[in-house]
């Protein structure tokens, strides 16, 4: 454990629970006096390592009674957090964000191994290869909406 830092820690211990459950429901401050750290780090965890192209929503409230939603979607019983996907790409996006997608896509069944690595081949940099990275963000954004909109489509 060593090797590990407590961000790392706290992203498995929150998947552990989420493993048993579908969603799950924590008080911040619960959870960073439990790891000794403070509320911030909570919420760095999560803001980064539970994200949408991550396959989870979050859902926060602030206050005394206030609380953290997590829940791992499941993009084949929810097509609409496809949309929320497509939204999410925009008109740009980076190569890692758009990986993370991809992965989601995978883990959820919604790609095989081999088209995931077909359309991570098609989006990555050495192949969109561009001098301007903002327009390889755009085209990037362009196919992985016009994937999102197909995998949408496919089950209508």
């Amino acid at each position: 454990m060593q090797n590990r830092n407590i961000s790392d820690i706290i992203e498995q211990y929150l998947k552990s629970i989420l493993a048993e459950a579908s969603q799950i429901e924590i008080k911040r401050s619960e959870v960073a006096d439990q790891f000794d750290c403070v509320p911030s780090q909570i919420n760095y965890v999560i803001k980064t390592r539970f994200t949408l192209q991550n396959g989870y929503l979050v859902e926060s409230k602030r206050g005394g009674g206030g609380y953290i939603r997590i829940a791992k979607v499941d993009l084949i019983s929810d097509p609409d957090i496809l949309d929320e996907m497509i939204e999410y790409v925009g008109d740009s996006i980076s190569e890692t964000k758009a990986f993370q997608i991809i992965q989601t896509l995978y883990e959820n069944d919604l790609l095989t191994h081999k088209e995931a690595h077909l359309v991570a081949a098609a989006i990555e940099r050495s192949t969109l290869a561009l001098s301007d990275n903002k327009l390889e963000d755009l085209i990037r954004a362009k196919i992985m909406s016009s994937i999102l909109n197909r995998l949408r489509c496919a089950d209508q």
